[in-house]
């Protein structure tokens, strides 16, 4: 049995807080042995807690592969939300934000956090 998995919490840089209700996707890479992409598969949809995290982990154990992973946060419609429209001069600037990785270890953790504001995000990978 692996002890790996994959996490993400996301931050809301424009207001300093956690990100709540942002929907999160993972998906699958499929790629050829030359690295072109031949499809995607999703595994995993979830929103984000009052905390900005995830009531459980995007994936785990046994689910865990060797494989380029994707997480898509979807922040234009966190951003488009009524309780968060104030903020918004404009229309956000990116509406999905993917992020493309590899596992090479599918026994270790990788956490993908996002900090995001209308105008722009960073990531980086967590511990």
């Amino acid at each position: 049995m692996s002890g790996g998995r994959i996490t993400t919490h996301v931050l809301d840089t424009s207001r300093g807080k956690p990100a709540t209700g942002l929907q999160v996707e993972l998906w699958l890479i499929e790629s050829t042995e030359s690295g072109f992409v031949e499809g995607r598969t999703q595994l995993r949809t979830a929103a984000t807690n009052e905390d900005g995290r995830l009531a459980a982990p995007l994936l785990d154990s046994e689910e865990m592969l060797a494989a380029v992973y994707e997480i898509v946060f979807c922040a234009g419609d966190y951003f488009r939300d009524e309780k968060r429209r104030h903020i918004l001069e404009a229309e956000p600037v990116f509406d999905r934000i993917p992020i493309r990785f590899y596992v090479a270890d599918a026994n270790s953790h990788y956490h993908i956090p996002l900090l995001v504001a209308p105008g722009g995000y960073s990531t980086y990978r967590g511990s």
